[in-house]
């Protein structure tokens, strides 16, 4: 094919990263529905497994993308992510919890609590901005993880137990919205259903799909459509003006100061929009939805590193990349592990293999030298071993794609492709001027 052939319809098709987002999660919802099938999960069981993973996929993908904006477009390392996610989580359900309940909310509308909490994660992420983007990046990594650790450590302290929970968490959540909109007393899930409650609940009830289920497939629903909205938000700001200039800083900040820009505020203004996102993520997954828990343990630095391998999987840079490498992560590296470990289980049991008991340490287990104990072993510990593999793939992708799956992908920093001839057909080479 020549440099100026039309590409066909199919290779423009496939190329397109819509059908890329597609093909992934189609692969995915396969390889969940094939393993709960095997293990002999109901129906209900095999849709849950299935949200949950998607769920998962989703917030991830939405962290990810908050992040890509300061890492990926601008070159800001920010490692305090689990930080401004808890902020959200935190202010949303102080903002919007019952009064009467303890500890006690404000009893604001759920979406000023929304609101708040993005707003609140903007803020603080203005308040560590301001002093932090003059440092150099392994410094500004320090403060932001120090930072985040401070805002665990505060919402975990006796002395705020009546505001935040302590310890134990903000126990006194929101009603959900999905709840809300499916029946007529949120607070109870056998109250009458609303109208959008009986038709949603009269096409789950009759395939064996109970209510909760039924409550978290559509709340996942929501949160796809959020994810949506995001990266379109972010896909349009990054072929703005406003990104290209984050991209000029990513690569060379002195030379986009020599052309005027005032780097300074433009960095400030991407921490801010990425520390907002995370806010939101936050919301979406621990203030609200079937995984809602508002616990300082939920914000521990190692949520930071696993997006931050989201985000290298998928390629920094890419917002595609962001969701694909969100995806990959949480169904595969994340939910895929103990979900194995059980169909092992069953095919072992299957054809009358017994494991023995796993042994106490590695060191027993391969001084056995027996392949069913190492198999014990790796079966017993497999929520542990998955970090290994975690790591062993990180390892892998620095050396191998350093750039992730699509974050070699060349962008154009005009608004237009200028390497092609855009002009009319039958157009003169010649032409008038500006002069």
């Amino acid at each position: 094919m020549s440099e100026t052939e039309e590409p066909s319809l199919l290779t423009q098709v496939v190329r397109n990263d819509a059908f890329k987002v597609t093909v992934l999660f189609a692969a995915i919802w396969a390889l969940f529905y094939a393993l709960s099938a095997f293990l002999g999960y109901p129906t209900y069981g095999v849709v849950a497994t299935l949200r949950r993973v998607t769920f998962l996929a989703a917030v991830y993908a939405i962290a990810v993308l908050a992040l890509n904006i300061q890492w990926g477009y601008t070159g800001l390392f920010n490692i305090g992510v689990a930080g401004f996610m808890a902020v959200g989580a935190y202010t949303t359900v102080i903002l919007s919890a019952n009064p009467g309940g303890s500890p006690p909310g404000l009893g604001l509308p759920l979406p000023v609590g929304v609101l708040g909490g993005i707003l609140a994660a903007v803020v603080i992420g203005l308040v560590a901005a301001l002093p932090a983007l003059r440092l150099d990046a392994d410094y500004l990594a320090i403060v932001t993880v120090a930072f985040s650790e401070i805002i665990r450590l505060t919402l975990n302290s006796p002395v705020l137990i009546e505001i935040t929970g302590g310890a134990s968490g903000f126990d006194n959540l929101p009603t959900s919205p999905v709840q809300s909109l499916l029946l007529s007393d949120p607070g109870s899930i056998i109250s009458e259903p609303t109208a959008i409650g009986a038709f949603v609940f009269g096409l789950g009830e009759p395939l064996g799909l109970t209510r909760i289920v039924l409550i978290n497939v559509v709340y996942t629903v929501g949160v796809l459509v959020v994810l949506l909205l995001v990266y379109l938000l972010l896909e349009r700001a990054g072929k703005s003006p406003f990104g290209r200039v984050l991209k000029a800083i990513r690569e060379d900040e002195v030379a986009a100061q020599s052309l005027g820009k005032n780097t300074q505020s433009f960095k400030v203004r991407a921490f801010a929009l990425g520390c907002g996102l995370m806010g939101l993520a936050g919301i979406l997954w621990y203030a609200m939805g079937p995984r809602a828990s508002v616990v300082p343990a939920n914000f521990r630095p190692e949520l930071t590193f696993y997006i931050f391998i989201a985000l290298i999987i998928g390629g920094a840079g890419s917002n595609t990349g962001s969701i694909i490498g969100g995806a990959v992560f949480a169904s595969l590296l994340y939910e895929a592990p103990p979900l194995l470990s059980d169909v092992v289980v069953k095919l072992l049991a299957d054809y009358n293999v017994t494991l023995p008991s796993a042994p106490g340490n590695v060191v027993t287990t391969v001084a056995s030298a027996d392949p069913l104990a190492v198999l014990a072993f790796l079966l017993a510990n497999i929520d542990t071993l998955r970090f290994i593999f975690m790591g062993v793939l990180l390892v892998l992708l620095v050396q191998y794609k350093p750039d992730g799956l699509l974050g070699d992908r060349t962008e154009t920093a005009a608004a237009v492709p200028i390497s092609e001839d855009s002009r009319p057909a039958g157009s003169d080479a010649g032409g008038e001027t500006d002069e």
